[in-house]
């Protein structure tokens, strides 16, 4: 199944619970306002918020007034390149060695996320080691463990309870004696100690920029799609610890709620940069603006 196939059916139940709206709604005659109202309906229903809704169909109105469409065919048109325009962003290239910080709650996806990135990076013919930072989860490690088996890559491990920093000076250190390409940091996700896990997070970075500070890193924060809009508060935090660079957004197949990709777009600024579609190890997918689109509407 090729990518854009993988990511058309990921967005199925998001499609299925839009379509019928998007479709009532551009069934109408002329673009007046029972049309711009059903549209911004449609789009809020896909969880896409008030705010990202508003802002789509006021620049909808915009562009339509200034190309003098008349058609709502004509208008959809419209609507798909602003879309594409809020959620395209211009991420840059990663450069080697490469180290990626993954943040994010308990239960979001947050190990499994690392264990295909780690795929993702080996197939492409990179070198990769896992640095199990999340000492605190019962477990934690040794589910990683085995997402690095399958992987085919190496993880650098420490005993429950241990300081997650000295795992990351362990891991980097690794990578720079046997020039690794990319190191993916596994942190903990418990907000019930908001504090503390912030400071934490700070001091993972610390580490990475005192002894790796050559290297090319990226935070990113993994959501669960399925928490629909209750995703951009997870964001907010996390953002206050350390500069997040993109968002990894799991099971995007398992919801009717894809649409918050344009409510972090909107209201976070914050680039989607991989998207989970499946339980398979290659199911985590580079993010791209057009294919979602095509893929929702």
């Amino acid at each position: 199944m090729g990518l854009f196939s993988k990511i058309a059916e990921g967005l199925k139940k998001t499609k299925e619970a839009i379509s019928k709206k998007i479709f009532e709604a551009f069934k109408a005659t002329e673009l007046d306002d029972d049309f711009y109202n059903g549209l911004e309906e449609a789009l809020i229903f896909s969880d896409m918020g008030a705010v990202a809704a508003n802002e789509i169909v006021g620049e909808l109105k915009t562009e339509v007034f200034k190309s003098k469409v008349t058609e709502p065919a004509a208008a959809r048109a419209l609507l798909k390149k602003i879309i594409i325009k809020k959620i395209d962003y211009d991420v840059p290239p990663y450069s080697y060695p490469l180290l990626i910080m993954i943040a994010g709650v308990n239960g979001v996806g947050k190990t499994t996320a690392v264990g295909k990135l780690a795929k993702f990076f080996k197939d492409q013919g990179k070198s990769v080691v896992i640095a199990a930072a999340d000492t605190y989860r019962a477990a934690a490690s040794e589910q990683l463990e085995i997402w690095a088996e399958r992987a085919g890559v190496k993880i650098i491990m420490h005993g429950e309870g241990a300081d997650p920093a000295a795992v990351v000076f362990d891991a980097v250190s690794s990578a720079k004696a046997k020039k690794t390409d990319v190191v993916l940091v596994d942190t903990a996700g418990r907000l019930q100690n908001k504090k503390n896990l912030m400071e934490e997070l700070k001091k993972i970075n610390r580490v990475v920029g005192r002894e790796y500070g050559d290297c090319d890193t990226r935070n990113y924060i993994v959501l669960d799609a399925t928490t629909g809009q209750n995703a951009l508060s997870q964001v907010g935090i996390f953002d206050e610890a350390v500069d997040i660079d993109g968002i990894i957004l799991t099971k995007l197949d398992g919801t009717a709620k894809g649409g918050i990709v344009l409510s972090i777009a909107c209201e976070k600024e914050i680039p989607v940069v991989y998207v989970g579609v499946g339980e398979k190890i290659t199911d985590l997918l580079p993010f791209d603006a057009e294919d979602f689109v095509d893929g929702i509407l």
